[in-house]
């Protein structure tokens, strides 16, 4: 579990992960699991922000503004942030349109 926080977050694996890495970033729902990693970095401050003081309404938009900002943008450039992570283990991003 704590390699799987690694990777979402960012960090390398090692080379004996390669086959799961390139599986996870290039398998018939990859797009589904990147949108996946995105919320794990957005249900973070979005929970906090829900705390905050002020009226539900204003604390519920923000938060949504928060969560649905990066996946749009994530899921706009998940192509580059796929071959971004696939060459940072190593691997060679697939050439051509995805067949799924």
């Amino acid at each position: 579990m704590l390699l799987w926080f690694k990777y979402a977050f960012g960090g390398r694996l090692n080379d004996r992960y390669d086959g799961w890495v390139l599986h996870d970033l290039t398998g018939r729902d990859w797009r589904i699991r990147e949108a996946g990693r995105i919320m794990l970095f957005a249900l973070v401050p979005a929970i906090g922000l829900l705390f905050l003081p002020g009226p539900l309404q204003i604390r519920i938009y923000t938060a949504l503004f928060v969560v649905i900002g990066p996946l749009f943008v994530g899921l706009a450039y998940g192509d580059e942030l796929r071959d971004r992570r696939l060459r940072q283990h190593g691997l060679l991003p697939p050439q051509g349109p995805d067949i799924y």
